[in-house]
């Protein structure tokens, strides 16, 4: 079984560990409410190039892996942006602001850009936040449809391609040299502590928790979309294996709320590259646990905390924790252009991760699985990995609870 390291990020240890882990702490029964309320849905579809993003079905994938069903959700086309943090990122920010102002959270967007217009003199609002890429464009670009400033700070690995994008939506971009993404989240804090300015997060920690909680709700839009389009083609069945990947766990945190919530034995599998596997080493300590991270084309993905509110809902709702190679994702991002998905590195881990997933599973029950790989993000440009030779050997369901 392949294995690779890990080192925490507090004591320095470092630890072997297996690509899969399946996870002791998830529930056999799940009171959670789903974090699904329909007018966010509703508030979406008022915003400007409103689309519902496409299912595809994957029949050669699942004849392959002996599934009922592959679905892939793709997210490419989500607003005009490549990925789906706008979901989360609008409802947030739409959300907060009203707060701010002390106006209605059903206020319209034409209604907010009124209330900001007659505060701008007595209380400026600059939107402030950390990005790896697709969190900052999106903050950026509902900043822009309600004419405030942003200021994003980004992490030194990110490549001046992307920092462009996010310049493009017109933020200003501050680039901490050396800087990792938790020292981007850092500077984030200090400015939005020493200027005032309005703090939008998509991860949390303790005496920060509502903004992010609100970006959790803001993703259901696609998981009522996603609901409706298998049924659609299915007949009326349900999915009930769900691969979503993993940065901080806002976003595995709403699919885990969603899926769980509308019937516990669902299985929801995390997906996080090796050089970040952030939530799949906290399982394996049981506690939030931050470890220190490499560079990976799945840059959406390279964090080293988890979210403060999210890690006890995937505590207890992840039924495995899988990591993926930076080959794996790259094969991946190839067929799933072959097959006519956009999906970047991120998007294409999910299916990566299915591959080596639905082989620790026996045949007859991967014959009832039902599965949704969400594909976060389309292709971008990157560093394309070179082959290297693997020390995969065959797994056991003990190397799995490792």
């Amino acid at each position: 079984m392949s294995t690779y390291k890990v080192r925490h990020l507090e004591t320095g240890e470092e630890i072997d560990r297996p690509w899969m882990l399946l996870n002791e702490h998830e529930k056999s029964s799940w009171n959670l409410a789903s974090e699904t309320d329909p007018a966010v849905e509703a508030f979406h579809q008022t915003l400007p190039d409103y689309n519902e993003t496409k299912l595809h079905s994957l029949p050669a994938i699942a004849s392959e892996l002996g599934l009922a069903h592959v679905f892939v959700k793709d997210e490419s086309t989500r607003f005009g942006l490549p990925a789906f943090k706008i979901l989360g990122a609008s409802w947030a920010i739409h959300k907060a602001i009203c707060q701010r102002l002390g106006v209605s959270v059903a206020s319209s967007l034409d209604d907010v850009r009124r209330s900001l217009s007659t505060a701008q003199s007595q209380a400026s609002i600059r939107l402030v936040t950390c990005s790896e890429g697709n969190w900052g464009r999106a903050t950026a670009r509902m900043a822009k449809m309600l004419g405030v400033p942003a200021t994003i700070y980004v992490p030194g690995f990110m490549s001046e391609y992307t920092q462009n994008l996010l310049r493009g939506e017109g933020a200003d971009v501050k680039v901490l040299k050396d800087g990792s993404y938790d020292d981007s989240i850092a500077a984030t804090r200090q400015d939005a502590e020493s200027t005032g300015a309005l703090m939008v997060m998509d991860t949390s920690w303790d005496g920060y928790q509502d903004v992010p909680q609100w970006v959790t709700q803001g993703y259901s839009t696609m998981l009522t979309e996603t609901d409706r389009q298998v049924a659609s083609l299915t007949g009326g069945q349900r999915p009930n294996t769900l691969f979503v990947s993993v940065g901080v766990g806002s976003w595995a945190h709403s699919v885990v709320a969603h899926y769980k919530a509308a019937d516990a034995s669902n299985h929801i599998i995390s997906v996080e590259p090796e050089t970040a596997a952030c939530l799949k080493e906290s399982l394996h300590v049981a506690k939030l646990t931050s470890v220190k991270t490499g560079d990976t084309i799945m840059a959406g993905m390279n964090c080293g905390t988890p979210s403060l509110i999210a890690w006890p809902v995937l505590r207890g709702g992840v039924h495995a924790a899988v990591t993926v190679t930076e080959l794996e994702a790259h094969n991946d991002v190839e067929y799933l252009k072959k097959e006519g998905v956009n999906a970047g590195p991120c998007g294409a881990a999910t299916l990566a991760a299915l591959r080596k997933y639905a082989g620790t599973v026996d045949a007859q029950e991967r014959a009832k699985m039902v599965v949704v790989l969400f594909s976060t993000e389309g292709w971008r440009q990157y560093e394309v990995p070179e082959v290297r030779i693997s020390s995969a050997s065959s797994t056991t369901a003990a190397d799995l609870s490792m």
